[in-house]
């Protein structure tokens, strides 16, 4: 007897999350490989799992059918539900979202009852879980057989465990009585049985449990894989078999069915959508250029609008278009970025703010016919009112229409460290302990050798096993989260397309479908994404406009103000948006941008793509005239002459492909794809043979067509379209204006914005008294909550509001403003009577120093504080506060008052301290560096405020130590990293000798570090946080 076809209809991907142990693609391509005739992806109340596997059977062409469906688990019952048909298929994505919208996050609530005139056309297998009675199985599938007239069988599965062959012999005489079909599957939680181990460590985490006490939880053996159909036929009989088939060709239903429909509801019945949206846009150019619109803007208006046409987007552009109306018209600043800025018809809505003819963009980058899928359109909006924006899109669409995207959380090196750790039986503190040390940043291909070291007391063989799980667990999907704000909205029911479920924050849902899996299946999604800056932007021109009288708009600005890029070119950027970092600040004074587009450039050249690339050092030779620019043809040069030769932006290397490489515009886009791919799939392999052969067929030499190939693989990390980095750009320019010409205003709508960006409010306190800005301290009876400017209006002050005392709730600062007299508190029974200011707010207000004007310094008022909300309505008045004499205390005890209760210092600085103490060495001065010569052997110290390590071949870490005087930079190489990884991760105040680099013009200094050594003080430091980034 030949290998009979075989159905597996039981299957569970690793995104039945902590259950299966394989990847879909995984399970797909073994059970094409054992000549499978079909596969059921049946995740636990979940299809999180089938896009993926949907889409490995599209790219590796594999001739196995896939089947969508579920399981569920009742009581003391297994039900497996299987689509047959599109209308099956919304049958089961309903259900699923019943379950999941009645529980809390990960978890599903179905009854019996829920299986009822709601799937007529999808199948059910049916289990009961435990042995039980013969007279109640029959019962039991005979109940079900009346939710599921002729589409229930009874599931037989054989894992040969104890007693499973006689549990079958009792299923198939009870399932004879009831007139039930019998099938067989094989419960598959793993591809292969070499996954039993992995599938082990994934049960006892999902317990909680070691695996010495999760044995009861565990499989006995490793037979829930995919099996051979030889073994299948030894276990299960001919007729078992055959069912799986007859199942599996009743099951019709295939992903490519989905049929998108846009949500209607912003348009006017008058209007068809293209009509409203032509309107739309003229009306837009005529508010862009309001004297005429100009020949070009009409041309390339007509040009879109025919696109989108063609390809039946109206409707999405006209809900982008809404919600971005929504936001103007309540004052959120918003701004359209990506690809969309390629775009004059999203200018024109006043979607998007970066002119694509001044900048030369490219429409194509953001549609065309050839691609035939919607365009993706992200939308910035304020970080602290986008959940307006949010709330305005579910009251619209109503939350059976829109829901957020998911994004899929994996393991990575910590969290799979941790994991295993934990199920081999390794002592928590244990764990904790290298990972808070391990440094891993810095450590390269032998990172699992390396952690293994400091594990000790533990057995070699445990440690193999322990690096094994670790290695087949990185990857594993471990839960859905919400995705940072990509929205999918229908026309109908959403649910129907993909199960929606709750999302961990209160008044979110998500599907169960990531940003992978919706551009699979071809949905419009619209992402609503949270950008700080924006607030502290649309804060600062609020104060302009309030407190200088001078009413200033985005619009006005002129973008082509020599005095801000000469700040700019000498790096005084902290706080200015993307180039206030300090691998940014390092690339200015080389880089030295001069104009709009030259930011353009900054944004995008730090960044992993062209790092790796290697286009950093030729764009900058060729800039300053070092290095001569040669093209090999006209064409390449048309792409490659704004960049002085060298691919900069991910749309010309698109371009090159097609120019030089001979790509079809399909193909083209294919490489723009695999780029974000690079390092997971290696789909680029076989487009780079191909982009090789190509060119050389066209006469180019090897090394342009090898530089070219490095160049693309630099992408495969990250690079930026250049329509990103322009809308990117605006938002540096205004916030480098406004930090120019209004410094108070911008740090204090930067403080107001917390938290943001690179630097801390101590950081950004110190800064601001760098460009003389006085800083006033917070005091009960001058401060708002925020921080707030005051003094004259041509040089204004920063009075630090209460928002930044802790331990000071909101809703008592909120009573104490709304009880504080004109002429401020006099004494402190005021505050007594403020009902819901309590003894913790008091006690907050009184570390912070802000009672000084009514009741002494802190400690005195601490003191005083300490009797008050104790005393009983009979004794309140009797209540008399007295100034106690306490002593006086140091400067360096008051710095660690206002770090704990404040989180900065208007005091002294603790290195000025430390210095009078003697506690430090005489070391040049973070002021003096630039009076050094260039390449000087020096030695600096300073605390550590932030470690940035960008995503590099060469591992370089920047480091800023701050003094007294002001900032270091320090340039520490992988190297030396790897060489002092404690005192470089784990220390607060460091020494560090290296070599002085200066820039060519001498404005601008750094030390490249050679050793790092950790200084031991009488001081707590403990409260100075690095703010690190990686």
């Amino acid at each position: 007897m030949g290998d009979m076809p075989y159905a597996e209809l039981h299957c569970l991907s690793n995104f039945s999350f902590l259950r299966g142990a394989s990847h879909p693609k995984e399970l797909v391509l073994r059970a094409a490989g054992l000549g499978y005739h079909a596969l059921a992806i049946t995740d636990e109340c979940s299809v999180a799992g089938i896009v993926k596997a949907w889409q490995a059977v599209k790219d590796h062409d594999v001739p196995l059918k896939l089947i969508t469906g579920a399981e569920f688990h009742l009581a003391d019952e297994l039900l497996v539900i299987l689509a047959t048909n599109l209308k099956g298929y919304s049958q089961l994505c309903q259900l699923i979202t019943t379950g999941r919208r009645r529980a809390e996050k990960g978890q599903y609530d179905l009854r019996a009852e829920d299986f009822y005139q709601r799937l007529d056309q999808c199948l059910c297998l049916w289990q009961p879980k435990n042995t039980v009675r013969h007279g109640d199985v029959v019962a039991r599938l005979r109940h079900w057989q009346g939710y599921f007239p002729s589409r229930l069988w009874l599931l037989a599965e054989n894992a040969l465990g104890p007693g499973a062959h006689v549990r079958l012999q009792q299923l198939g005489a009870a399932a004879e009585e009831a007139h039930c079909k019998v099938v067989c599957a094989n419960n598959v939680h793993m591809h292969a049985t070499g996954r039993k181990p992995l599938q082990d460590a994934l049960t006892a985490i999902k317990h909680r449990k070691p695996l010495s006490e999760a044995l009861p939880w565990l499989f006995p053996n490793a037979e829930n894989h995919l099996r051979s159909r030889v073994k299948i036929q030894h276990l299960y009989t001919q007729e078992m078999i055959s069912e799986t088939i007859r199942i599996a060709d009743r099951c019709q239903f295939s992903l490519s069915e989905l049929a998108y429909r846009y949500p209607k509801d912003v348009l006017p019945p008058q209007f068809t959508a293209a009509e409203y949206l032509t309107q739309l846009a003229y009306e837009g150019a005529s508010l862009r250029y309001p004297d005429t619109i100009p020949q070009q803007v009409d041309d390339n208006l007509k040009k879109e609008l025919a696109v989108i046409a063609e390809l039946q987007f109206e409707h999405y552009f006209l809900t982008i278009y809404d919600v971005v109306r929504f936001a103007k018209q309540r004052g959120i600043l918003c701004q359209g970025r990506g690809s969309a800025a390629n775009s004059t018809l999203c200018y024109c809505l006043h979607i998007t703010e970066v002119n694509p003819i001044e900048v030369n963009l490219l429409f194509e980058r953001f549609m065309s016919t050839a691609r035939q899928e919607p365009p993706d359109i992200d939308v910035d909006f304020e970080h602290e009112r986008r959940e307006e924006v949010i709330q305005y899109i579910y009251s619209t669409y109503g939350r059976d229409r829109a829901a957020l995207a998911a994004t899929v959380i994996t393991y990575r090196r910590k969290s799979a460290f941790r994991d295993i750790g934990f199920v081999l039986g390794i002592q928590a503190n244990q764990l904790e302990q290298v990972i808070a040390t391990y440094g891993w940043r810095y450590q390269g291909t032998d990172w699992l050798d390396n952690i293994m070291q400091p594990l000790g007391g533990i057995s070699d063989q445990t440690l193999a096993v322990m690096k094994q799980l670790i290695t087949d667990i990185l990857g594993f999907p471990r839960h859905l989260s919400q995705h940072v704000g990509g929205f999918v909205i229908t026309e109908g029911l959403l649910s129907d397309i993909v199960p929606i479920e709750n999302a961990s924050m209160v008044d979110r849902t998500v599907i169960q479908w990531d940003k992978d899996d919706i551009q699979s299946v071809r949905l419009m999604k619209m992402d609503v994404l949270a950008l700080g800056m924006l607030s502290a932007v649309r804060k600062s021109l609020d104060m302009v406009r309030q407190f200088y009288q001078k009413p200033v708009t985005i619009q006005q600005i002129d973008r082509a103000d020599a005095a801000v890029f000469d700040m700019i070119q000498a790096a005084d950027t902290v706080g200015v948006f993307q180039i206030e970092s300090r691998a940014q600040m390092n690339m200015l004074p080389r880089l030295r941008p001069a104009c709009f587009y030259d930011l353009v450039v900054q944004v995008a050249i730090v960044r992993p793509g062209p790092i790796h690339g290697d286009m950093v050092h030729p764009y900058l030779r060729r800039r300053q005239g070092l290095e001569p620019i040669v093209y090999p043809n006209p064409e390449v040069q048309s792409i490659l002459e704004r960049t002085y030769g060298v691919p900069i932006f991910q749309e010309q290397v698109i371009r090159l492909a097609m120019v030089a490489g001979g790509f079809t515009a399909a193909e083209a886009d294919q490489l723009r794809r695999s780029m974000a791919r690079w390092k997971k799939t290696g789909q680029m392999s076989a487009l780079r043979e191909k982009l090789t052969t190509n060119m050389k067929a066209r006469g180019y030499q090897d090394d342009y067509i090898a530089r070219i190939n490095r160049q693309i693989e630099g992408f495969g990390e990250y690079g930026f379209p250049e329509s990103h980095a322009a809308s990117f750009a605006l938002i540096v320019y205004v916030s480098a204006w406004l930090k120019h010409y209004y410094p108070a205003a911008f740090c204090c709508a930067l403080m107001n914005s917390q938290p943001m960006g690179f630097y801390s409010n101590r950081q950004l306190v110190q800064d601001a008294q760098r460009h003389q800005v006085a800083v006033l301290p917070v005091q009960v009876n001058h401060s708002g909550w925020d921080h707030a400017l005051s003094g004259a209006r041509d040089n204004p002050d920063i009075r630090l509001g209460l928002r930044i005392v802790t331990g000071l709730s909101y809703k008592g600062a909120k009573a104490l403003l709304a009880a504080r007299p004109s002429g401020g508190f006099t004494d402190l029974h005021q505050l007594e009577a403020i009902q819901d200011l309590h003894r913790g707010d008091l006690e907050a207000l009184a570390s912070a120093n802000a009672l000084v004007s009514i009741a002494g310094d802190r400690y005195q008022s601490r003191w005083a504080t300490a009797a008050m909300h104790i005393q009983t309505p009979l004794l309140q008045s009797a209540y008399q506060y007295e100034p106690a004499d306490l002593p006086g205390v140091s400067e360096m005890a008051a710095y660690v008052e206002d770090q704990s209760s404040l989180g900065l210092t208007l005091g002294q600085h603790p290195i000025t301290l430390l210095r009078s103490e003697g506690q430090l060495p005489d070391t040049p001065r973070a002021n003096q560096l630039l009076s050094f010569p260039h390449k000087m052997p020096i030695t600096v110290l300073g605390i550590i405020v932030n470690r940035q390590s960008p995503k590099t071949a060469s591992g370089v870490t920047f480091l800023s130590l701050e003094d007294d005087t002001g900032v270091i930079n320090v340039v520490v190489w992988l190297s030396v990293a790897q060489r002092y990884l404690r005192a470089l991760t784990t220390a607060k105040l460091v020494l560090i000798q290296g070599v002085l680099e200066k820039d060519a013009n001498g404005q601008v200094a750094h030390v490249i570090a050679q050793h790092i050594e950790a200084i031991s003080v009488r001081m707590d430091l403990s409260q100075v946080d690095s703010r690190d980034f990686h």
